[in-house]
């Protein structure tokens, strides 16, 4: 007894200091009312509605035993301490234990001394269940009360959410307890018949996706929120669709591995995107073979201030490496990516490495002394056009500064090499597409010689990194067009980037040395549907111009070459398959430089003859935005 009066006395204490006595007193104050009333209710009715009065001193001790045992076991169960927010389930597993082990400690002696006392042995058979819904029902009052003086007000924008499992039922709950919502949930879409007509924290399910345009006339809803957690591309496209006839405006939840991580808020609503809308994949992941390779690892990352490469920092970041070194030639780019992944960007500290990969003695150096395990080589040089017209810089970025990085981690002792590729390497046509695929074939070339896990990973278009096309048709957008698309049949595959580095760190842990791994990016989409998507959300009337093929720019892209066997064996969206070693020394510059010379006079010629192979032919309409037109 002395300890349970001091561990009371320590938490009387702790209370006080923290100054939770004025929030749990009224409470405290309520449950011992209950117990004041339901004892004497409970021997009223033992006795068929009267109280002898020879009961009454047995009533009172066991009502003083009852009130102070309440108080006991309610900070021993951590009921009167502040740590359960109102009407949750928490709080009633707390009130349940302290309930029991009240009734149980005062009952159990009642049925042996109870008559002494001049008590019913019964009296807390009878009282425990009228205190317990009691006390219950004046919580979930209390959390009624409080949840209606937070509701968002008036001002908040009349708001639909989509899906009335727990992801949608965590958003109405948080839609209704935030005074600051910017969104007032008044009905839940669910295509479920079974749930028609099921309430969500007071918010009924008005229907289904089919029902849309009579929910929207009953409620006078303006948004749209999907509340569904591994929602892909097309569903979204078909969801997005449906709400425009309606004259919905959609929004989507923030991804729940960031919900998960802390990193966002459920209620952290945006719009809809065209990346949602393109390149959404759901991608499990393997965890225990990822924490395998990389927790407690030294890892580095070239190329960290491109878009891959700053988000493959960040996902490798939440896998706890002993080390995170991140490599770039961009300074301004490195310290963009030291506030991604440590909120800091002081560039001061030894985890940003300035360097170049051209600068062979420079990245073995760093390679000897840092003595990396793991190793994402995201830098390379990636623009088509642009590598079409300086050919030898691919040369030196793409193959050269590739192998600068191979032989350092060859050096170094490296275990595991992920070169990220892309799949204009597949079947390649272009600079871009050649010095890719040269640098598919020297990393397999390595795995040879080392005999580790040096691999490649190929996949295609990336939304929204920097300069690629969704940013690029934005901003002809926001100037107001013309928006200009090279071909009316062209396409792309597509994928996000937080999607793609989740596979690529997973193909790091599933590969084999040589492999090349080949992501999974669905369908191939038609440039020109995202383009008259975007400007179908943008809600402007700008005119698409088609500037015709680039040179060597291929129509349709492939993931596979027409000499690899590729298949899916491990993980159902990484499908493995082999390329040739290249020797390094059997890299030849002259005879790259010689090819791309003629293939670039032969391009010139071919437009020249496009040109002026029609005297009758007006050159104007020949041109659009100073590109020949194909």
């Amino acid at each position: 007894m002395q300890r349970i009066a001091d561990l009371v006395r320590d938490l009387i204490r702790t209370l006080y200091l923290r100054g939770r006595i004025a929030q749990v007193a009224p409470q405290v104050a309520v449950d011992l009312i209950v117990w004041a009333i339901a004892v004497p209710l409970a021997v009223w009715l033992r006795f068929e509605f009267r109280i002898p009065a020879a009961n009454n001193l047995g009533i009172v001790v066991v009502m003083a035993a009852t009130l102070l045992l309440q108080v006991v076991f309610g900070l021993l169960f951590s009921l009167y301490r502040g740590r359960y927010s109102y009407g949750s389930f928490d709080e009633v597993v707390g009130l349940t234990s302290t309930v029991a082990a009240t009734a149980v400690a005062v009952g159990v002696p009642m049925l042996f001394w109870g008559p002494l006392v001049g008590a019913p042995r019964s009296t807390m058979l009878i009282a425990t269940p009228i205190a317990f819904v009691a006390m219950a029902a004046s919580r979930y009052l209390k959390r009624l009360a409080l949840e209606r003086g937070q509701r968002p007000g008036e001002h908040a924008h009349a708001t639909l959410v989509y899906g009335a499992g727990a992801v949608g039922s965590q958003l109405v709950r948080s839609m209704r307890t935030d005074p600051e919502s910017a969104f007032r949930a008044v009905g839940i879409v669910d295509d479920a018949p079974q749930l028609r007509g099921a309430i969500r924290h007071g918010v009924p399910v008005l229907g289904s996706l089919e029902d849309l345009e009579d929910v929207v006339e009953r409620t006078d809803a303006t948004h749209l929120v999907v509340a569904i957690a591994r929602a892909d591309a097309a569903f979204l496209r078909q969801v997005n669709d449906r709400a425009m006839q309606c004259g919905l405006q959609v929004l989507v939840m923030p991804p729940f591995s960031d919900v998960l991580a802390g990193r966002r808020q459920v209620k952290d609503l945006r719009s809809i995107s065209i990346e949602d809308i393109v390149g959404r994949h759901p991608v499990d992941t393997d965890v225990a073979s990822i924490a395998g390779y990389l927790r407690g690892r030294r890892v580095l990352v070239t190329g960290a201030g491109g878009s891959i490469g700053a988000e493959l920092c960040r996902q490798v970041a939440d896998w706890e490496p002993s080390e995170l070194i991140m490599l770039d030639r961009d300074e301004s780019a490195l310290q963009q990516v030291q506030l991604l992944v440590h909120g800091h960007g002081l560039l001061s500290t030894p985890e940003v490495v300035l360097a170049d990969i051209r600068d062979a003695e420079t990245i073995v150096s760093l390679f000897r002394e840092r003595q990396p395990e793991v190793v994402f080589h995201a830098a390379a040089l990636k623009h088509l056009p642009m590598l079409e017209q300086y050919p030898a810089e691919a040369w030196k970025t793409n193959v050269v500064g590739s192998l600068n990085v191979l032989r350092a981690a060859e050096a170094a002792g490296v275990e595991t090499f992920v070169n990220i590729s892309t799949d204009k390497a597949a079947n390649p046509t272009s600079v871009l597409g050649h010095s890719k695929r040269v640098a598919e074939r020297l990393t397999a070339s390595f795995a040879d010689s080392t005999k580790m896990r040096y691999l490649s990973v190929r996949f295609g278009n990336v939304l929204g990194s920097r300069g690629s096309m969704v940013p690029t048709f934005a901003s002809l957008i926001d100037a107001g067009g013309p928006l200009t698309v090279t071909h009316p049949d062209i396409t792309r595959y597509f994928m996000s980037i937080p999607e793609a580095c989740q596979l690529v760190i997973q193909a790091g842990a599933i590969g084999s040395p040589a492999e090349v791994l080949i992501l999974d990016m669905g369908e191939p989409v038609r440039i020109l549907d995202i383009a008259k998507r975007m400007i179908s959300m943008s809600g402007k009337r700008i005119e698409i111009v088609f500037t015709g093929l680039r040179p060597h720019e291929k129509l349709h892209e492939d993931l596979v070459s027409v000499d690899e066997a590729a298949q899916s064996m491990v993980h159902p969206k990484i499908s493995h398959a082999t390329v040739p070693p290249l020797a390094p020394e059997d890299l030849d510059r002259q005879r790259w430089d010689s090819h791309w010379r003629r293939e670039h006079s032969a391009d010139v010629a071919h437009e020249q003859t496009e040109v002026l192979g029609s005297a009758t032919a007006p050159i104007g309409p020949l041109f659009v935005n100073g590109l020949p037109v194909r």
